[in-house]
């Protein structure tokens, strides 16, 4: 009775080990072949290149993908500085022009205007001259540049040079013109010449 007991249990236990392990066994299956297919589709799709715009089909046996590759953004090209002048209209030489302005009645810039005149210069070069002074100091007669110590409307250096077209040369705007444009003359011929080298070297 013992022995019949015995074998009893045991093909119990054959009996429940068996579906128990074969069930096992598929679920661990089941768990590694999704990861197994996972892993190959995302290799593919890495590994695919595409059209913008385009899509491909990755077959895993029964099951079908459908894999986008997403365009790469086309980059926005930097504009060169020669692209930027044509574009404001701008410039890029050095040998800008400046363009002729009517001087207001009475001022230093209407003086001038007029002993540029006498020179027997005409308006361009007068455009050079408002220009060259606006840059020098701004028009102003009491300019003074305390690190050099250039001053007056043509920022004579020193402004005592002036004193030789008059004994008003720190107050008076048409001593000073008189004498930056005497200066000028002898040196750079005409204001358009004085001008051209201030943009150049950045003094005249």
């Amino acid at each position: 009775m013992s022995v019949f007991a015995a074998l009893a249990v045991a093909g119990f236990v054959a009996a429940y080990i068996g579906p128990v392990g074969a069930s096992v066994s598929q679920a661990e299956a089941s768990e590694i072949e999704p990861v197994s297919l996972y892993a190959s589709s995302i290799q593919d799709a890495q590994a695919y290149v595409a059209d913008a715009g385009t899509a491909t089909t990755l077959n895993r046996g029964a099951l079908t993908y459908t894999v986008y590759v997403a365009p790469k953004p086309t980059p926005t090209p930097t504009p060169t500085p020669e692209a930027a002048k044509k574009r404001t209209g701008t410039s890029t030489s050095s040998t800008w022009s400046p363009p002729f302005v009517s001087p207001d009645p009475g001022s230093a810039q209407a003086i001038a205007y007029e002993m540029v005149t006498a020179h027997g210069w005409g308006d361009d070069q007068f455009a050079c001259l408002v220009a060259l002074w606006k840059k020098e100091s701004g028009w102003r007669v009491n300019a003074y540049n305390a690190s050099s110590g250039a001053y007056g409307i043509p920022q004579a250096l020193p402004g005592k040079k002036m004193a030789s077209a008059g004994a008003d040369w720190e107050t008076n705007p048409a001593t000073q013109i008189a004498w930056g444009l005497g200066y000028i003359s002898g040196r750079y011929g005409d204001p358009c010449g004085a001008w051209g080298h201030s943009q150049s070297v950045g003094w005249y």
